[in-house]
């Protein structure tokens, strides 16, 4: 192979490259306009786990309302909205491969599992919290 045809053959590759980042964006845009509405619904399940836990244990649960524990709930908040972003990375990748019209048909199964997963950890960590004040 000669300088000139492994110049195309670079210019192609680089082509091919610009063209795949590009549909980048396509495929964030994609993923935000189908997850971000459904973080709402994410987030009503974990309160309603969290504010299920608090009535059950009314009315010793009242003594939780405190500054320190008001903040470890939004700490605990902004985590589980930090582990949400997870499924970016993984829609997005899966965007990127040849399954992407099977994926954007099955990717609510991410969300349920994913979801069932926070509320599961919603509801260890409730119960944590609630345990304390039970003794």
């Amino acid at each position: 192979m000669n300088s000139d045809q492994s110049n195309d053959v670079d210019k192609s590759s680089l082509s091919d490259k610009s063209i795949s980042l590009s549909r980048i964006g396509e495929f964030v845009t994609a993923a935000l306009r189908y997850w971000e509405p459904r973080r709402i619904f994410y987030n009503l399940v974990l309160i309603v786990v969290v504010l299920v836990h608090f009535i059950l244990s009314l009315p010793s649960s009242k003594s939780l309302i405190a500054w320190d524990n008001i903040l470890q709930v939004f700490v605990l908040a902004i985590f589980a909205n930090v582990c949400y972003c997870a499924a970016y990375l993984v829609d997005i990748f899966v965007q990127l491969s040849s399954f992407r019209d099977d994926w954007l048909r099955w990717r609510w199964l991410l969300l349920t599992i994913g979801t069932t997963f926070a509320a599961v950890l919603a509801h260890f960590f409730s119960s944590e919290m609630l345990a304390h004040i039970c003794e």
